[in-house]
């Protein structure tokens, strides 16, 4: 019998159902998204998902990003940390999402990765309404192979929590991802960490986040006592949770088109300068002359982008993204990203002659304006009407001949 056959059953006996949840959790650019896009787009679980994200910033991407397999209409995205002053919009979330569960027959809430997943967890035991129509089902906790041994030894201020630390000890389940990016020698090593302090989590090794939903969903992973074993005082309510105050995050959403090349040197000179305080770092993007979205993240110096999926008609094209890390600088980011506008008119035009730099200047005609991203697309004057392009609209690419 699928799930919604026995939702279906559930409701012909006048028993409200009863739906799992799936806590999806991790330090920031451990690959939760990627691991949620899998889920979503696998066509053999047979479930239809609601979907709370939750974002740290005040600029939301991942809900542009998820699979178009979820309908919009279950999304609910929060903004802030879920574990402290969003955590009651959890639960009008989660009532207000029951009106509707009709449309899906399990939930899964992917937290931010600065959150400590214990007052998320919690919730399923104090609100009596949550009770009542929600079981959670399991804790799955994500981690980066490359990066999770540094997480577990970051130094805190005093009374401040190590998220990383909370988010292993209260998985069910830990999904070691990247492991690519490691040598055998530091995968055993990071298990052995992971073991110390999560003796009973089966962990799952990964790369892209690849598994297969069943070893994660339906599996009545989580258990209380455990839970209580270790924290006695878990199920009282008010427990204090602090952040680090020098973790923050800056957002930016703008109308304004992007100049790719543009964007590519400010990212490449960003990650350089200040890989080291960049946790974790994600856009959508709307370039000039290009009907896909052009969609990066990255963790540190390690940063990947592509174009993914063209805008949707109903959708406005427009550029979004968000930083976290230590010490950032807020009005160094924002006018950094506003440099890489799309929108100042252009010299030049369609049919005008001028000097294209092909590592010498050479003539030609332009043939377009914004093609492919480019600011110009030119055809030289030379016997084979070659095609360059000019990616942005300064002498050091394209120039007006000289008299």
């Amino acid at each position: 019998m699928s799930s919604f056959e026995h939702q279906r059953g559930m409701w012909k006996r006048n028993q409200a159902p009863i739906v799992p949840v799936t806590v999806l959790t991790g330090f920031l650019g451990s690959g939760k998204t990627t691991l949620l896009n899998h889920i979503l787009n696998d066509a053999e679980h047979g479930m239809r998902f609601a979907v709370v994200e939750n974002e740290f910033g005040e600029v939301g991407i991942d809900e542009r990003i998820l699979s178009e397999n979820v309908n919009e209409e279950i999304v609910e995205v929060m903004n802030g940390c879920i574990c402290c002053t969003v955590r009651g919009d959890l639960v009008e979330a989660l009532k207000k999402l029951y009106k509707r569960v009709e449309l899906f027959n399990g939930v899964i809430i992917e937290t931010t990765g600065l959150a400590d997943p214990a007052p998320v967890v919690q919730t399923f035991f104090i609100d009596e309404d949550v009770q009542k129509f929600y079981r959670l089902d399991s804790v799955i906790t994500v981690v980066d192979a490359k990066h999770i041994l540094s997480r577990l030894k970051e130094k805190k201020p005093e009374g401040v929590e190590n998220e990383s630390v909370e988010q292993v000890v209260f998985a069910d389940k830990i999904v070691l991802n990247k492991v690519d990016l490691a040598d055998e020698g530091t995968l055993r090593k990071v298990e052995q960490e992971l073991r110390a302090l999560n003796p009973t989590a089966p962990i799952l090794r990964t790369q892209q986040s690849q598994i297969s939903p069943k070893e994660l969903l339906n599996v009545c992973a989580f258990d209380l006592r455990r839970v209580l074993e270790f924290d006695p005082n878990f199920l009282e309510d008010g427990q204090e949770h602090q952040h680090d105050t020098s973790v923050t995050s800056v957002g930016m959403k703008t109308s304004e088109e992007v100049n790719m090349e543009l964007l590519q040197r400010w990212i490449q000179r960003l990650i350089t300068d200040e890989g080291a305080n960049l946790y974790r770092y994600k856009g959508v993007i709307a370039v000039k002359g290009v009907e896909e979205k052009f969609v990066f993240q990255g963790v540190g110096m390690l940063f990947s982008g592509g174009f993914q999926g063209r805008w949707r008609s109903n959708e406005v094209r427009e550029s979004r993204f968000i930083f976290i890390g230590r010490n950032l600088d807020r009005k160094a980011l924002t006018a950094g990203f506003q440099a890489c506008s799309a929108n100042q008119r252009l010299r030049f035009a369609v049919g005008d002659t001028v000097l294209a730099n092909v590592g010498r200047w050479k003539e030609g005609t332009i043939i377009a304006l914004w093609d492919a991203g480019n600011a110009y697309r030119i055809q030289l004057h030379d016997r084979l009407k070659s095609n360059v392009w000019a990616p942005v609209d300064t002498d050091q690419y394209i120039r007006a001949p000289t008299a």
